[in-house]
């Protein structure tokens, strides 16, 4: 379907065609004309199925039939990241060129100055707010931001939010708004908390579900079953081959993330890092470097794996194989965006290979592998229905003296006897002697009086 075919507004519809709009996604095309027609909404759909403009331009066209009343905010999006709120609120300024539309950002990570400008913007007013929790209830302590006449709530990413921890401020602010507003709520993933959140906030929502999209067809995806030992020199030997700019590298921990950064640096390859612990600033400025083409490689947790917009992007490298199959999919559309080719390299160690097969068993296909190269030594063999069986890595561990059963029965089999049954009777004896001396020494020690 074409946006024309909706019930938009010409200056809307003005605006989409600027910005080179013409077909409608799924998720667009089933949710715009619900939203319009005033219903609640839940719906499932993942990044990059275009759920922003889902509900931003049907609410866009809402408020601009109306005059603001005076010091008050008509809209409320709630989205889990700093990175989000920025990136909604760029489309919104494309979307709204053409309506007198206002918008306004509110998340934390920045200075006194910027706080105050929220502040300033709050007190005044605003059509639509896009913010993050905790940044939003620390302005609504101050007490100058009316809520009482918001027309739409709206909860972007809601799955993210709670597993950020977020319930609680969430419902504060549920506790500040009209009962008779508007409530749309879209999401990855629907679990059961979900389902529970959408009975206590929504009143009779439609529902609208897209199917988590396999990734695209044009992203050549592998995967080399590697040790943990051998993806630094998988890594570089990726960069070596000619795949150095434009990349994302994403790592299971910050502490990783840091540590590759690092490596890869001292090789004087242009690399940053994007993890939690970067404030706002720090994150900005690595994202605008990136952009510009001054950074070639980022390495980063999932923090970007969703609701980040870069188009170019030329290959995605999970160093760890991600938690979920869903999380894969996100992470490896970052890249063969806009219709252009992509490259997504995983690399599989031993603990990760049952994670891996489930990952397959989600796509449907065996992915191609590629081998390592014989310098980097002898990979593991591909055995998933052993890979991250925790019973067996704790008998693969070099400082655990236990023997894994089989060997015990081999030996005990072979006549090998147990440690202390190759003891003789006056090793024995002296033993017990000692443990003997010990309890008497222990049972008569003075008391320590010192400090009292």
């Amino acid at each position: 379907m074409r946006f024309d075919e909706l019930d938009l507004s010409d200056e809307l519809l003005d605006a989409l065609d600027a910005m080179r709009f013409e077909q409608c996604t799924p998720i667009q095309e089933q949710a715009i004309g619900i939203i319009l027609k005033g219903h609640d909404l839940i719906a499932c759909a993942q990044t990059g199925t275009g759920k922003t403009a889902a509900y931003l331009l049907p609410v866009i066209d809402l408020l601009a039939e109306t005059e603001r009343p005076d010091h008050a905010v008509r809209c409320v999006v709630m989205v889990p990241t700093h990175e989000l709120a920025q990136q909604i609120d760029r489309q919104m300024e494309g979307f709204s060129y053409y309506l007198p539309v206002s918008s306004l950002a509110i998340h934390g990570g920045n200075d006194g100055k910027e706080f105050a400008r929220q502040q300033h913007a709050l007190r005044s007013g605003a059509d639509l707010v896009i913010a993050t929790p905790g940044r939003l209830l620390a302005h609504m302590k101050m007490g100058y931001v009316d809520l009482s006449k918001v027309e739409f709530f709206i909860l972007d990413e809601a799955d993210r939010m709670l597993d950020m921890g977020f319930s609680e401020d969430i419902m504060r602010i549920v506790a500040e708004l009209p009962a008779d507003r508007q409530t749309l709520m879209f999401s990855a993933t629907m679990p059961k908390k979900i389902q529970q959140l959408a009975k206590t906030i929504l009143t009779e929502p439609e529902e609208v579900k897209i199917a988590v999209s396999k990734p695209a067809e044009k992203v050549d995806q592998s995967v080399v079953i590697c040790h943990e030992h051998q993806k630094e020199n998988l890594l570089k030997h990726l960069f070596e081959q000619g795949y150095s700019k434009r990349v994302i590298v994403f790592s299971s921990s910050k502490l990783k993330v840091r540590q590759l950064s690092q490596a890869m640096r001292r090789l004087k390859w242009k690399t940053a890092e994007m993890h939690s612990d970067l404030d706002q600033a720090a994150r900005e400025q690595v994202m605008h470097d990136f952009r510009a083409g001054r950074i070639d490689i980022l390495i980063a947790t999932d923090i970007l794996a969703r609701g980040i917009d870069i188009d170019d992007i030329a290959m995605v490298v999970n160093y760890d194989v991600p938690h979920e199959a869903e999380d894969y999919v996100h992470r490896i559309g970052r890249t063969a965006r806009a219709d252009a080719d992509g490259k997504a390299v995983t690399f599989v160690s031993e603990r990760d290979q049952r994670r891996w097969a489930e990952i397959e068993k989600f796509l449907e296909i065996e992915v191609r592998r590629d081998d390592v190269p014989e310098e980097f030594g002898k990979a593991p063999e591909y055995r998933p229905s052993h890979g991250g069986d925790k019973r067996r890595q704790s008998h693969g561990n070099k400082n655990s003296s236990r023997k894994p059963r089989a060997d015990r029965q081999r030996s005990e089999k072979n006549g090998d006897k147990k440690p202390h049954e190759g003891k003789n009777d006056a090793t024995e004896a002296s033993s017990a002697h000692k443990t003997k001396q010990k309890r008497r020494w222990h049972r008569n020690k003075p008391k320590n009086t010192e400090n009292k």
